[in-house]
């Protein structure tokens, strides 16, 4: 048997309708939902992604942890979004240009290359392709 892709990611927000700004920039499109959970336990808005692939902001309503983001504490590390080639990577590069968005530019190492950058609440986001594409 082999193990499923990645199908969704939920990252907690402290400020929802700020995140919510400024991934629908990101990603150039808007929520397709945006609801209180069933049993009342958090609040998501969530964005199709090409590739199936779903990315969720979510809130607590009011219990979320006030700690800042720091991927040096157990669990999220960051979320890297897979491009096809080179090319791709130098026009998403542009692209955070564009939206003021601050990174540190094409990073190449023997695994792979990427651009690194940050969301409002300074959670980790990269852009990354392959060695060798």
């Amino acid at each position: 048997m082999t193990f499923p892709g990645l199908q969704h990611v939920a990252i907690t927000v402290s400020d929802l309708q700020r995140s919510t700004e400024w991934y629908s920039r990101l990603f150039g499109t808007e929520p397709v939902l945006d609801e209180d959970e069933e049993g009342g336990e958090f609040h998501h808005t969530v964005y199709a992604l090409d590739g199936g692939m779903l990315f969720g902001l979510h809130t607590h309503n009011g219990n979320e942890s006030k700690d800042a983001f720091d991927e040096r504490r157990t669990g999220l590390d960051h979320v890297g979004f897979a491009l096809p080639d080179s090319a791709s990577l130098e026009q998403w590069g542009s692209r955070l240009d564009e939206l003021g968005i601050s990174h540190g530019g094409i990073k190449k190492a023997g695994y792979g290359s990427g651009i690194s950058f940050r969301d409002p609440d300074g959670i980790a986001l990269e852009f990354f392709i392959a060695p060798g594409t």
